[in-house]
């Protein structure tokens, strides 16, 4: 697998600015073969809440979509099932995905019973434990809850998550409405992952079948955008702005006194979209200053395999013509962030009775939207209000919104959409 990092910044600055903002696409591409070639192992793991609130058609379908994860594993994959309440109970060790095996399992999952409390640090620590034993470079987990984290784990599930970061990348689904879209978010961004709502327990059997789909085409863990920068530079900004929004800056680790690592997960053939934001000392007119070189690393074979990107350099010049541009991707990607920021605080302004501040919020989020194209986004807020005059941003609240939707537009009001083209 071949990787690239393209950049795209204004490279010229006022005198007197301190700030470059860059997108960098990272890409990586195969060989053309229809079968992934991974490097190292791959794990699969399946974490089910089987807390009491979870009995009756709940439990059925999480069983039934996790089954239906299993059936999407190949044979070269191995895979573990945890399930969890007020603990943690690991009831198919790490094993490779032959038919028997898979067979077993179904067995396994269709023995699950709903009883206790809801404690998720537990169901990490099993799933750490299952990727140590089985040793793989590519570790995925599938999570599903109903339910509210114990108050008094959250020391607990804090640990947890401090020792699962790099090693877990987690994808999570919360089922019903009664859970709190708080411990989700947090274990999904922690663990580069995503976090989604699911009202209708009956839709999660295709999001496993989705989520498994995209699982499946990973080849490489472990990648890493590596930053190096002058002493005098400094990365204010690190976000994951395509397939969705995503702050990794607290996520970022240190190499030396001028380069950091950005973790990104595992990979497949895609493109991912990154926004960097850099401050830097001011220069006289006409200086030149090289702001950050970016690479992508990750390891093959135990050694470090580095793909150079295109630097990011930055002029400052005092024509106006030049320095007030604005790079095409960055706008594209301020404007997704705008439509995600609208959605967070209409979505507040309705839950407080401020229906007409969520109104204006919410009209501006549907106009972003369907201007750029963000047909996932524009799906979700037309549960929660329909469209009167896309151009003009002019919404009205649906009287017949649950509150199923409104989480289901919470959770996905960070999706995002790539630029389109010009002519498009």
């Amino acid at each position: 697998m071949k990787f690239t990092a393209e950049s795209y910044f204004n490279p010229h600055l006022a005198v007197g600015a301190k700030r470059v903002d860059a997108v960098i696409t990272v890409s990586a591409t195969g060989d053309g073969s229809a079968v992934v070639q991974r490097k190292g192992k791959m794990l699969a793991i399946f974490i089910g809440d089987s807390s009491g609130s979870m009995d009756g058609d709940r439990l059925q379908q999480m069983k039934h979509a996790i089954r239906v994860g299993i059936d999407c594993l190949d044979e070269e994959c191995l895979f573990s099932v945890i399930n969890f309440a007020g603990s943690a109970r690991t009831i198919v060790p790490a094993t490779k995905a032959t038919s028997a095996a898979k067979s077993a399992a179904h067995d396994a999952v269709q023995k699950l019973r709903a009883d206790g409390g809801t404690k998720m640090s537990n169901a990490l620590i099993a799933a750490l434990k299952e990727a140590e034993k089985a040793d793989a470079s590519i570790v995925l987990v599938y999570f599903v809850t109903d339910g509210e984290n114990d108050v008094n784990d959250s020391k607990s599930l804090e640990i947890a998550l401090s020792s699962a970061e790099g090693k877990l990348q987690a994808n999570c689904w919360g089922v019903g409405t009664d859970w709190d879209p708080r411990d989700l978010r947090k274990i999904a961004g922690r663990l580069l992952g995503t976090a989604d709502a699911v009202p209708d327990s009956e839709k999660l059997k295709e999001k496993f079948r989705e989520a498994l789909a995209q699982g499946m085409a990973k080849g490489i863990g472990g990648v890493k955008l590596r930053l190096w920068m002058p002493k005098t530079v400094e990365a204010v900004t690190i976000k994951q702005m395509s397939p969705e929004i995503a702050d990794l800056k607290g996520l970022c680790t240190r190499v030396d006194d001028k380069t950091i690592d950005v973790p990104l997960g595992a990979w497949g053939e895609e493109s991912r979209d990154y926004h960097i934001g850099f401050e830097l000392t001011p220069q006289a007119e006409g200086e030149e200053m090289m702001v950050c070189r970016p690479k992508v690393v990750y390891l093959d074979n135990g050694s470090e395999v580095a793909a150079d990107g295109q630097r990011i350099v930055a002029t400052w010049s005092s024509d106006g013509s030049l320095t007030t541009r604005i790079n095409a991707q960055v706008a594209h990607y301020t404007g997704q962030e705008e439509l995600a920021n609208s959605i967070k605080e209409g979505l507040e302004a309705k839950a407080r009775g401020d229906v007409d501040q969520a109104t204006v919020l919410l009209g501006k989020a549907a106009r972003i939207a369907i201007e750029t194209g963000n047909d996932e986004v524009t799906q979700r807020l037309k549960k929660v209000v329909d469209v009167v005059d896309a151009a003009e941003g002019t919404v009205r609240l649906r009287s017949g919104a649950s509150k199923g939707d409104e989480m289901e537009l919470d959770m996905g009001g960070t999706r995002t959409v790539r630029r389109r083209p010009a002519s498009a």
